[in-house]
């Protein structure tokens, strides 16, 4: 039970009545830029779904049925709704929405390992401590009502290194907020006297302290924004965005079950988890600019316990359910055209079947990736990869133009600078054009 002095709510008080202090993210700062958005008119926002580990280009949405079969692998291709254009066979929701979709093919990533800050920034290791676009996206155009800017549905635990979202020079309260753990106790509603009691309690401390600084003249140093920060406390809108028991159980039914195996180990199966995609879909809803999902185990290499085919056979069926259920949702919504979804991974895979396995290792030079919504030309495919899906032959497309692209969607200005930790003014990204054929 949290319990409060005679005098005002402290700030450890406070945060943890929040539920966000442990996240690492304080509620009034997540509500700073809140008081900024426009709720006239409904903003954009995006869906930003990473393969984590790499799914293969050439079985998936650039497939080379005429390679040599060390190359094209087992699978078959199928027709989809754009003329000429072929998916894999394990894709037929997908190809059913393809008119809705852009296909971008040679995408070309500088890292060629599981650092994923090009994913998250657009930019490599090498161009420094980067803030996310997210973060970006936070700072730059605030919240919508009484819920976060940005959400991570990636689970990290404590101070973990590999955690590319990270908001750096932006400023710590762009942050993700990750709905894990203590973050959302305190968004649930209460159901005992005493939880009842600890809202009351920290109502009633607020209070002392404002009629105690207006006494003083000094209400001023009560930030109003953490007054605000109670809403997302008790705001059923908060909550209810959280909340999948809320959802329908016939549209969690559609966005599919199934299992996958192991990416390196075929003998371990898991259950695939739908319930990312549709949390993101509620939180778009309910006005949260950009959400992230992470979808792991994508990492395919050779081994005597590997098989690539045998992985995809069972993940590629789920993916591609989960996909379509999640713009099929946002479209009967009403919702597509102001939600960008984005499907991805960090780099694309050897087009060379690698063995024993089989299997296929790290490709940095021509991955894909599918977009839906947001406004963009859709119904097309962007990039050309060669006979062999081995490199473009239609130019360089990299992540800064992918990240440009999702920047322009936001209607924020990919030339805009923030200053460094020194203060030196740092643009977003270095050579971050929109791709042309999207906008």
């Amino acid at each position: 039970m949290l319990t409060l002095s005679s005098g005002p709510p402290s700030r450890r008080q406070f945060l943890r009545a929040g539920g966000l202090g442990v996240a690492g993210v304080t509620l009034p700062a997540l509500l700073w830029n809140e008081a900024r958005a426009d709720t006239a008119a409904r903003p954009k926002s995006v869906i930003y779904v990473v393969l984590s580990g790499g799914p293969s280009q050439i079985d998936t949405w650039d497939p080379k049925p005429d390679a040599p079969d060390e190359y094209r692998g087992p699978f078959g291709t199928i027709p989809t709704r754009l003329t000429g254009v072929r998916l894999c066979e394990h894709f037929p929701m997908q190809a059913q929405l393809l008119d809705r979709a852009t296909v971008l093919n040679g995408v070309r990533s500088v890292e060629n390992d599981h650092y994923l800050s090009e994913v998250y920034t657009g930019l490599p290791r090498s161009a420094g401590n980067r803030p996310a676009f997210g973060s970006v996206a936070s700072k730059l155009l605030g919240a919508r009502a009484s819920l976060p800017a940005y959400v991570s549905l990636h689970r990290v635990e404590g101070f973990d290194r590999f955690d590319y979202e990270r908001p750096y020079y932006a400023g710590s309260q762009h942050a993700p907020f990750r709905p894990f753990g203590d973050a959302l106790d305190d968004l649930r509603p209460v159901h005992s006297p005493a939880a009842l009691d600890d809202r009351r309690a920290l109502l009633a401390g607020l209070d002392r302290m404002r009629r105690e600084l207006d006494a003083t003249g000094q209400a001023a140093a009560l930030d109003r924004f953490q007054a605000r920060a109670l809403e997302l406390v008790t705001s059923p809108r908060a909550r209810d965005a959280f909340d999948l028991s809320k959802e329908p159980k016939r549209n969690v039914e559609r966005y599919g079950r199934g299992k996958y195996t192991h990416q390196t180990v075929k003998s371990i199966v898991y259950d695939w988890d739908v319930k990312p995609f549709i949390l993101a879909r509620r939180l778009v809803e309910a006005g949260v600019r950009v959400v992230t999902v992470q979808v792991e185990s994508w990492d395919h290499h050779s081994g005597p316990e590997s098989d690539i085919f045998l992985s995809y056979r069972h993940c590629l069926p789920a993916l591609d359910r989960s996909v379509w259920a999640l713009v099929t949702d946002l479209e009967e919504r009403g919702l597509l055209d102001d939600v960008l979804v984005v499907v991805l991974g960090e780099f694309g895979r050897t087009p060379k079947i690698a063995q024993p396995g089989p299997g296929r290792e790290h490709w940095a030079d021509a991955g894909s990736a599918i977009l839906f919504g947001g406004g963009l030309k859709v119904g097309q495919v962007v990039g050309r990869t060669d006979a062999r899906a081995e490199r473009s032959v239609s130019g360089t497309m990299t992540f800064q133009n992918v990240v440009g692209t999702i920047y322009h969607v936001l209607g924020i200005d990919p030339n805009t600078t923030l200053p460094d930790f020194g203060g030196r003014p740092t643009y977003l990204l270095d050579h971050g054009r929109p791709i042309a054929e999207l906008v």
